[in-house]
């Protein structure tokens, strides 16, 4: 066994996965896992730039996890990042940051490297000879992969719950125009993504990260996240319409009164739920497999 740390940066948040691998057989034992919430990507669709303090509170993240990394003695280290970071002009100052943090550069990997991570994290406990869409919702960007034990076809487009929220809600609850500008723009990326990756050809849906997990959360009933309660849920496309319905309807503090969603989600779920309702109708699915296995699996098995 090695033991790695994998690092995963999106636009939302920052997670820390140290796991010891077999290189072989692909087992994973986790030994930590963390995530937090540092908006990484605050107003770099409308800038192009990473903001100072969006920065500062990586920076923080990443001394937290290199004490724990520390800690649990991993011998390799893979720090990957995501979309926010491939977006920004200023994109060498967070390089340099995370170098002399954990001695490591971060990979700001291509939508496509993203795609393969995904699906291999988020498919490995799964049996069976399906062909399976794999759909990770993060913050800036959206990847969709087809395959079974491999991957057939990927693409990553631009939509995600922080970009979509920053571009197009100003009110709170988002109006009713809001919420269809979200949806169109949806549409026009699931078309982009449709020209190369076919969609609407898999047999299950399987979706990750934190809006659709916290959507399965909410649809459970949860007094309060449990990630093993989540983790291969299946959660019907009712649910995922009735739970983005009262996303709509509520309002900031009412959003974040419900006990499984995270502080740092609260103001972005809306979008994150309607890009995954639009998904699901999109491809005519009647349930939707959670996995809570995702990148960061598939970044860890790499690193082995």
């Amino acid at each position: 066994m090695t033991r790695v740390a994998g690092i995963d940066c999106g636009t939302n948040s920052i997670r820390l996965l140290v796991a010891d691998v077999h290189p072989e057989t692909g087992e994973l034992i986790e030994l930590d896992r963390r995530m937090t919430i540092v908006r990484l990507g605050q107003g770099v669709d409308k800038t192009g730039r990473l903001a100072p303090e969006a920065l500062e509170r990586t920076f923080a993240a990443c001394r937290a996890y290199a004490a724990v990394i520390e800690e649990l003695g991993a011998e390799r280290i893979r720090f990957v990042a995501t979309s926010a970071s491939r977006d920004a002009e200023n994109r060498q100052e967070f390089v340099d940051g995370v170098v002399a943090i954990l001695g490591v550069e971060p990979e700001v990997i291509t939508g496509d490297q993203e795609a393969e991570f995904s699906f291999t994290g988020a498919t490995g406990e799964l049996h069976g000879d399906d062909r399976r869409l794999v759909v990770d919702i993060g913050g800036g960007s959206t990847e969709f992969v087809v395959g079974n034990k491999h991957v057939e076809a990927a693409r990553s487009v631009d939509i995600g719950c922080v970009r979509l929220t920053e571009r197009h809600v100003r009110h709170d609850p988002p109006t009713a125009e809001e919420a269809e500008a979200i949806r169109a723009d949806v549409r026009a990326a699931l078309d982009l993504a449709a020209e190369t990756v076919p969609i609407e050809a898999a047999d299950t849906l399987v979706g990750l990260a934190g809006s659709v997990t916290t959507v399965a959360a909410i649809a459970l009933g949860l007094p309060e996240y449990d990630s093993e309660k989540v983790h291969h849920s299946r959660i019907s496309a009712a649910q995922v319409a009735e739970v983005t319905a009262r996303l709509l309807a509520s309002t900031h503090d009412e959003r974040a009164a419900i006990p499984v969603i995270h502080p740092g989600r609260v103001d972005v779920i809306v979008a994150g739920a309607l890009v995954l309702q639009e998904i699901v109708e999109r491809v005519g699915a009647t349930e939707v497999v959670v996995s809570e296995h995702d990148i960061l699996d598939g970044i860890a098995l790499s690193v082995a």
